[in-house]
């Protein structure tokens, strides 16, 4: 369930930044140009966030009984020889 919550969030985040950066100019002078700065930067730190959530997402619990099993067995069978 949370990784469609993160692939939710990278759409709208991508989708906020194909709207925005036409629209934002970075050589701006003043307070207009730190803005835009920070808005960009603010961006890409949601990105990469969503990003590594998404890809160092813990591996469902299901799966890691059944890997357990295996082992388990492997060693029993390994003892028994």
């Amino acid at each position: 369930m949370r990784r469609y919550r993160y692939i939710i969030c990278l759409l709208l985040a991508g989708a906020m930044l194909y709207y925005a950066v036409p629209r934002l100019d970075v050589y701006s002078g003043g307070l207009e140009g730190v803005f835009t700065i920070s808005w960009l930067a603010f961006a890409l730190i949601v990105i990469a966030g969503n990003l590594t959530a998404l890809l160092y997402e813990p591996k469902s619990k299901a799966n890691v009984r059944t890997r357990r099993k295996v082992v388990t067995s492997n060693r029993k069978r390994m003892r028994s020889y």
